[in-house]
């Protein structure tokens, strides 16, 4: 059996999700095609623990999403079919240190800078914010648009004529600084450094990795701006909200179906074989894959694709592999410091100085001795999600080695890998590290699930060795060079074959970006051959 559409879309995380639904509001026929038997990718809300606590698997906070171009062309659509979000205008974020210091972000920066020790850092912080916001246009667009492209070199005009040479230096200098480094450089205090250098490892990075100075100002602006909003009743309402919008816009959807591989016709892609069935596309294949897969896995040996860029796509690295825990409360925490029970998100570290080194034990293969956790909170925001009364905690560890080696504390067993045993030990060890800022965790933990490396890889593809920002964020691999030197561009060297997700420019997020760039792209550039899905 054969169908045709005008686009085939292989994978439903959120960059297939969006690309699927913009090509598909511009007129074309399109298949969305997904291995897994439900859409969403990394985004999924489940009752892991007990009955009436619901938990989002993986992905929880959509700052990135409700700030980007995806959002601004869909968002009025996906409201309709029932997206709704839950938001903070006070506290957004926060850092407590193993000996109790706590430093909280607020929507207000002002107020945010207010909390900081010395009065230069107040006007620090507040002037990296302005000259940041001065130049988000510019800044963004080369972080965010299509890479190589002439508009790049508009957004490189833009921040020349606003900051002249010596300013785009500065900003340059700060794209290759790490985030110790830059606070190191331009704060007198550490407040900085503790609030904003773990959201690095959010976006795969590590505090010595370079270009954390120019993501920090970035990061903490969208927060700033944005919020941390959550999705009422759970992520997966997001996914549901768009599955809904693509049934109205008769995408064709496959679900349980995993693409065995790419079809060219004269060197041109032509479709997917997925579940003993063909789908032919006329214009374009989209594929949220790795490179790894794309051109080592998908397609045929004979496709027209320079060697370099499959010596490349061989030797692609992947990242520190991750692991979530789910945990269900009687009631919300009693925090030595009452101020952090408003707060949805913060994280246990001593910024760059631990964070650092659990970075470096993960990376070593061992386990962290004093791994840097993520808090959420999502019931501050959304009490829906738990029973009256009650509260949950979604822990997120993102310095976890997916084959360990060693415990950097010499406690643990990790001769078979993770096991039931390694697991329950390590989630004790991160529960020990909460219940030290908030000492009747251990009596209010009425149950717990935890999410490892190894289940990650198994639930995603993309997730190679547990790392779910599918590779390596690190310069050298990311911005200009992401995915690949010789294929960074978003049109791989296979004509009509086109690559999103988190392995390509601007990365890892829940943006929806690269499936943004590439729809727009398509539906201005092709006219569909017609509206109707094929034949």
């Amino acid at each position: 059996m054969s169908r045709t559409v005008d686009a085939v879309v292989v994978g439903s995380g959120v960059n297939g999700l969006v690309a699927a639904a913009e090509l598909a509001k511009g007129g074309w026929s399109v298949a969305l095609v997904e291995r897994n038997k439900r859409l969403g990718g990394f985004i999924a809300t489940e009752q892991r623990t007990l009955p009436g606590y619901l938990h989002d698997t993986y992905s929880s906070w959509h700052p990135l999403f409700v700030s980007g171009p995806a959002y601004a062309t869909l968002g009025e659509d996906l409201h309709r079919h029932g997206l709704e979000y839950r938001n903070t205008d006070g506290l957004v974020t926060g850092t407590v240190t193993d000996d109790g210091k706590v430093v909280l972000a607020h929507r207000d920066a002002l107020t945010t800078a207010q909390g900081f020790a010395h009065s230069e850092d107040q006007a620090a912080y507040l002037a990296m914010l302005r000259r940041f916001l001065d130049n988000a246009d510019a800044i963004g667009g080369l972080m965010g648009g299509e890479p190589r492209s002439p508009r790049t070199l508009g957004h490189l005009a833009k921040l020349l004529r606003r900051e002249r040479l010596s300013g785009t230096e500065a900003w340059l200098r700060q794209a290759l600084t790490s985030t110790r480094s830059y606070c190191r450089g331009e704060f007198r205090g550490d407040e900085t450094d503790l609030l904003w250098t773990p959201w690095l490892l959010h976006a795969g990075l590590a505090p010595d990795h370079a270009s954390g100075g120019l993501l920090l100002p970035a990061m903490a602006a969208t927060m700033h701006g944005f919020g941390l909003p959550v999705v009422v009743g759970g992520a997966e309402n997001f996914v549901r909200a768009f599955q809904s919008l693509l049934n109205e816009l008769n995408v064709e959807i496959r679900l349980g179906q995993p693409v065995e591989r790419l079809l060219l016709d004269d060197g041109r892609a032509g479709g997917v074989v997925c579940g003993g069935e063909t789908i032919r596309a006329r214009r374009a294949v989209l594929a949220s894959v790795t490179p790894t897969a794309l051109y080592g896995e998908l397609l045929p040996a004979d496709a027209p694709v320079p060697p370099a860029v499959r010596e490349q796509a061989r030797r692609y690295r992947y990242g520190r592999a991750a692991m979530q825990i789910h945990v269900a409360l009687s009631s919300p925490l009693s925090w030595r410091d009452d101020r952090l029970a408003a707060v949805p998100l913060l994280h246990l570290s001593d910024g760059s100085a631990s964070t650092a080194i659990a970075c470096a034990e993960a990376e070593a293969g061992l386990l962290p001795r004093r791994p840097t956790v993520v808090v959420g909170q999502q019931h501050v925001l959304d009490p829906s999600r738990v029973p009256t009364g009650a509260a949950a905690l979604w822990l997120q560890l993102q310095e976890v080695p997916y084959e360990p080696t060693g415990d950097a504390s010499g406690e643990l067993d990790v001769t078979d890998g993770w096991t039931e045993e390694l697991t329950d030990g390590y989630v004790r060890r991160v529960l020990g590290r909460v219940a030290r800022h908030a000492p009747d965790l251990p009596d209010k933990v009425l149950a717990w699930d935890a999410v490892t490396p190894v289940d990650l890889a198994s639930y995603n593809p993309n997730a190679v060795a547990g790392d779910p920002y599918a590779g390596s964020a690190e310069l050298h691999q990311n911005l200009l060079w992401r995915p690949l030197p010789d294929a960074s561009r978003h049109a791989t060297p296979v004509p009509g074959l086109w690559q999103i997700g988190a392995s390509t420019h601007p990365g890892p997020g829940l943006g929806g970006s690269s499936g943004h760039l590439v729809a727009q792209r398509l539906v201005r550039s092709v006219r569909p051959h017609h509206r109707r899905l094929g034949s």
